[in-house]
């Protein structure tokens, strides 16, 4: 019998451990949370910096922190997120300082050509609320992702040396291993680089367990129909859209008590008349006080759940309903349902 000592990964197979690694599924997952909440968020962050940016699709790999930290430029800007609501757990975003600079810059005014590398506080703060924003962004379209409400607490903007492992928190240096997930960032002009989206393991794998419960729970709960509301660019949902499809010809039983139009030639006299057409999310009712107290980055909660359809207004009256979608860089909506014909006639009267 030898006298060698036992290796962990031998101690691991006799104590018949799980073993550490991301299933095929869940790094499918992990790149569909990061594709579609970031997605939004860059549409976020295009907005705030009034540049075109783009956040390619992702990839995902299973990384020791401390070989994380041995490849990634030095130094570097984090934003650290914690999940309060929903989920539980901590992320962290990964910047490489040029480019935090050009959002800087950005942010204060500049054209982003000649940024500060050498941050300062003023540069700090600009990144934190484009961070902010951002993230923020990404957790409202998590909420819709998972059909619950996810909230987060203001991020944690700093500057990282990338020297050793005492600079990250417990949660992370827990069990040295991270899920990493990659993304291009393209800022107009400007940086054509990448970021990283860095989670513990254990919290990444409860991320990818949460969506994947909530993909099979939908047609278990008979709600198939319901699911292309709560993404805003549903993959591999085609079950999701037929079932969507089986309800239409119920809302078309009006169509045969509305009497025809009478006198096409009249109505053509109509057809280029200017009409104002608005998308309205929601609606809340606030104090003076409260209206004077809203500064940058509150958030007024509206009487509407997350991925709850939107109302879509002629002349202030109602003809439809919709989910908000993302079409390349800008916002659209996708007419779900349609108010009948006779009642887009009294509503407009």
């Amino acid at each position: 019998m030898s006298n060698e000592m036992l290796s962990q990964e031998e101690i691991n197979a006799l104590l018949n451990e799980e073993a550490i690694e991301l299933t095929p599924m869940e790094r499918d997952a992990l790149g569909e949370i990061g594709n579609i909440s970031f997605g939004s968020g860059a549409t976020a962050l295009s907005l705030l910096l009034n540049r075109r940016v783009e956040l390619n699709t992702p990839s995902v790999e299973l990384s020791a922190l401390s070989e994380l930290i041995r490849r990634y430029p030095k130094p570097c800007l984090a934003a650290e997120v914690d999940y309060t609501t929903g989920l539980k757990g901590t992320n962290l975003l990964l910047i490489q300082m040029h480019d935090a600079a050009v959002i800087a810059d950005l942010m204060l005014g500049g054209d982003g050509t000649n940024p500060n590398t050498k941050l300062g506080d003023m540069e700090i703060s600009a990144i934190a609320e484009a961070m902010n924003q951002m993230i923020g962004k990404a957790s409202t379209s998590m909420s819709s992702l998972f059909n619950l409400r996810v909230e987060i607490a203001p991020p944690r903007t700093r500057v990282l040396s990338m020297k050793n492992l005492e600079e990250f928190s417990a949660q992370f240096t827990e069990d040295n291993l991270v899920a990493v997930v990659y993304f291009r960032l393209v800022i107009e002009g400007l940086v054509d680089s990448q970021i990283m989206l860095v989670i513990p393991y254990h919290f990444a794998r409860e991320m990818a367990k949460t969506l994947i419960d909530a993909d099979e729970q939908v047609p278990m709960e008979g709600k198939m129909a319901e699911q292309p509301k709560n993404r805003r660019k549903p993959v591999g949902q085609d079950e999701a859209k037929m079932a969507d499809g089986s309800v239409r010809p119920i809302q078309f039983e009006t169509l045969e008590s509305v009497p025809p139009i009478e006198g096409p030639s009249n109505l053509n006299l109509l057809l280029d008349v200017p009409l104002a057409l608005s998308v309205e999310l929601g609606s809340t009712k606030m104090r003076i006080r409260e209206i004077l107290e809203l500064g940058i980055g509150s958030v007024i909660e509206l009487d509407r759940l997350a991925g709850e359809l939107v109302d879509i207004l002629v002349n202030g009256k109602l003809i439809a309903k919709g989910e908000v979608v993302v079409i390349d860089e800008n916002f659209g909506v996708k007419i779900t349902d349609i108010v009948s014909p006779f009642e887009r006639v009294n509503n407009l009267q």
